[in-house]
């Protein structure tokens, strides 16, 4: 039995992003106030931080710095909505950059496929807490669940002490695989 190679990193955000996408653009502006399962963000806010990471995950497949200093606010600006499926585009192009998944990135010098785990993590939970905070549905592809579960049990521990994951909740045996994602890093899928 020979292992496999798990799946490319561009290849999961492709998957990511073209059910994120269309989940953002349908936000309308009477929506953007509303508290979000990220207890410290509301709609506007989670939008500008997912932006804000999608520009600069990019710049971190490509082995340069990123500035996570600012949070700019894109949901202020005319087009943000097609803006965003656009970077989005963009972060997938620079993780199937040869060489994007290889060696490390970033200021910690992580292993650059942990980074892109990172960023694939955040365009489907963000996903979801903009649905939740939103009152549509939201069921990421299983194979980006797949994709995910590993990496997010290896960094859950560092999460919790940077205040990045809440602390796992409980879940019935009967839970599903992302219902167990979601639980790892601290959101309850059931409220």
């Amino acid at each position: 039995m020979t292992n496999q190679a798990p799946p490319r990193i561009a290849d999961l955000l492709h998957t990511a992003a073209a059910q994120a996408a269309p989940l953002v653009e349908g936000i309308d502006d009477a929506s953007l106030g509303a508290p979000t399962p990220c207890s410290a963000y509301d709609v506007r806010a989670l939008l500008n931080h997912l932006f804000a990471v999608v520009v600069n995950f990019q710049a971190l497949a490509a082995k340069q710095d990123a500035d996570f200093s600012e949070t700019p606010d894109r949901v202020g600006e005319d087009g943000w909505r097609d803006r965003f499926g656009a970077e989005a585009g963009k972060l997938v192009a620079a993780w199937a950059a040869p060489g994007a998944e290889e060696g490390t990135t970033g200021a910690m010098g992580l292993p650059a496929r942990t980074v892109g785990s990172m960023v694939l993590l955040d365009l489907t939970v963000h996903a979801w807490d903009l649905a939740r905070a939103t009152g549509r549905a939201f069921e990421p592809d299983p194979a980006v669940v797949a994709g995910l579960v590993d990496e997010v049990e290896r960094m859950a521990p560092m999460a919790r002490k940077m205040s990045v994951f809440a602390e796992a909740v409980e879940l019935s045996e009967g839970a599903t695989a992302f219902e167990r994602l979601l639980a790892t890093t601290g959101r309850d899928p059931r409220v």
